[in-house]
């Protein structure tokens, strides 16, 4: 699967549980849309993804992506301590300059 390197670098965070990593992967402006809470810049996203980790321990595993340099469109499967682990999740993505400008969980 061709990914692009930034959607690389936020699995690899992920499942490396590194919330300064993940929260590098987005622009400074970022926003970040999840369990129907919005998170705004880098500073929002990295404790919310620290407070996610802490709480759920959630690994991803990619399993299709398509998309541009604009937007894209990740599945993958998240597994953790959670009701229904594991879950296959959609992973909407707008690209700001090599970031992540946007993104919505779904």
């Amino acid at each position: 699967m061709n990914l692009p390197e930034v959607i690389k670098d936020l699995v690899n965070a992920q499942n490396n549980f590194d919330s300064t990593a993940y929260a590098n992967c987005f622009s400074e402006t970022a926003i970040a849309f999840d369990e129907g809470k919005t998170h705004t810049g880098k500073t929002e996203i990295k404790s919310w993804i620290e407070e996610a980790n802490k709480e759920y321990n959630a690994k991803m595993t990619p399993l299709s992506f398509d998309g541009d340099a604009e937007k894209g469109y990740l599945k993958a499967e998240v597994s953790g301590i959670f009701p229904g682990s594991p879950l296959v999740l959609t992973y909407n993505f707008e690209f700001d300059g090599g970031y992540i400008g946007a993104l919505k969980i779904s």
